[in-house]
């Protein structure tokens, strides 16, 4: 798979540092990490009104403060439509995964993770989703 350029989305600092040290091991590199929804859809909205690239993919936490990933999805969807988001999210939240998946998500793994699963996830994704 060719390299990624990834944003990070989490309210964790190690989330956000695992996650980044797997994601640089697969041979992705991390672009831009933000610490809630909001952040991460003002980032968009900056790097669309600058012209600026968008990130190939955005890992998306679903539970943070300020404004939650299924918001932050819909969101940063309404702004740049064509953007791969993968849900990163806890066991037992079932419910916010399929709502995550219908506000427009395209993948999701489960915490705590293992860089196979990552790696499984974001190559279906990208394999489904990715335009040439």
């Amino acid at each position: 798979m060719n390299k990624l350029e990834i944003m990070i989305v989490d309210d964790s600092a190690l989330i956000i540092k695992k996650l980044g040290a797997m994601l640089e091991q697969m041979g992705h590199e991390v672009v831009k990490t933000c610490k809630s929804g909001m952040e991460a859809v003002d980032t968009f909205r900056y790097l669309k009104e600058k012209g600026l690239p968008l990130p190939d993919l955005v890992t998306m936490d679903i539970t943070m403060p300020e404004m939650d990933g299924i918001a932050a999805t819909r969101r940063i969807l309404g702004l740049a439509p064509d953007t791969l988001i993968i849900m990163v999210t806890s066991h037992g939240q079932e419910q916010m995964v399929i709502e995550a998946i219908e506000a427009g998500a395209k993948g999701y793994v489960l915490k705590p993770f293992k860089i196979e699963k990552l790696k499984a996830s974001i190559d279906q994704v990208m394999s489904r989703y990715k335009k040439n």
